[in-house]
């Protein structure tokens, strides 16, 4: 059993009409659990919690490489409330260090679950645009990755293939190239970690000789610090200039494209007013939207969303709700 000084808790306060579902539904997306361990309404699990005790029912557990420690968080929802643990294996961390700790345990727990996007004004603003369907999607936000380098690779991963496919090499990379936490799960690589292998390695989990490249050309970049990232963990934000210093930034590699950065950027980054005008779902579903006949094109679709802004990847998302059961 981990001893109170190598678990950091804490709890967050969640707003009316908060959506926990969509967030195990995102980190559910692999039903085999290899980095994320789901328990929904009515399953309990004796023994498998942080400290010892019963999982409680709707939460859920994400292996993760933090603050260079081989990490587990974990959060239960219990009504208005999230509470959030996190446990690593190795060393303590020093007393002088605990403050800084939770801090960024708070701004970590409150990222991932999207505490901190303007839904309401949205909601609000953009009620006529969506012809009545953001009542049926209301308070959604969009889950975020629980690294901006996580983001990245599901992005360049998920290029011009099914959700499904890149759910199963996405599950294989991190067998491949990710490290144990003591409770089983796998932690997804980080830089450092991916920069060590190779093209012929990662083909064999089922990535194509261009994305392997990519992902090796990204984790190297940032790994020697020729990208750097904003921390967020440290309160770090994006607006749209830093945005725009990112997206210039990562197409300059090889294999990224502007589809690929609006997705990171929002997953990621929790930036909400990229374009997605490219993503084939958002303009499917533009299309049953407006009630078209003609398939929508990238053009009508960035058209569109542009009325949307600051929040075209937000409007995106709401989109992407429209597909019921399907995490992108």
């Amino acid at each position: 059993m981990l001893s109170n000084e190598q678990v950091v808790s804490l709890t967050l306060t969640l707003p009316m009409h908060y959506r926990f579902k969509d967030v195990l539904a995102f980190h559910g997306r692999d039903k085999e659990q290899v980095s994320e361990r789901i328990f929904a309404h009515g399953y309990k699990d004796s023994g498998a919690s942080l400290d010892g005790g019963d999982v409680q029912d709707d939460s859920f557990e994400k292996a993760l490489i933090w603050q260079g420690r081989v990490c587990c968080l974990r959060v239960i929802f219990l009504h208005d409330i999230a509470k959030v643990s996190l446990c690593w294996d190795g060393s303590l961390f020093a007393p002088t260090e605990k403050a800084l700790v939770y801090a960024r345990l708070n701004e970590l727990a409150g990222r991932i679950l999207g505490l901190n996007q303007d839904v309401d004004t949205f909601e609000h603003k953009m009620a006529a645009l969506f012809v009545g369907q953001l009542q049926y999607n209301r308070g959604l936000r969009v889950p975020q990755s629980v690294s901006p380098f996580e983001a990245l690779c599901w992005a360049v991963i998920g290029q011009q293939i099914s959700v499904s496919a890149a759910i199963s090499i996405r599950r294989r990379f991190i067998q491949q190239f990710g490290v144990a936490h003591s409770n089983g799960l796998l932690c997804h690589p980080d830089p450092a970690l991916l920069a060590s292998a190779d093209v012929a390695s990662l083909r064999s989990v089922g990535l194509s000789a261009t994305k392997a490249r990519t992902l090796l050309d990204l984790a190297h970049e940032i790994d020697g610090q020729s990208l750097v990232l904003p921390v967020l963990d440290d309160g770090e934000t994006v607006d749209t200039e830093v945005a725009n210093s990112i997206s210039k930034a990562l197409c300059g590699i090889r294999g990224i494209g502007p589809w690929t950065v609006n997705y990171a950027l929002l997953r990621g980054f929790a930036f909400l007013d990229g374009s997605l005008h490219g993503d084939v779902a958002v303009r499917r579903n533009l299309q049953k939207l407006l009630q078209q006949e003609d398939k929508v094109t990238p053009e009508q679709a960035q058209h569109w969303l542009a009325q949307c802004a600051p929040w075209r990847a937000l409007a995106a998302a709401h989109l992407w709700a429209l597909d019921s059961g399907v995490n992108y």
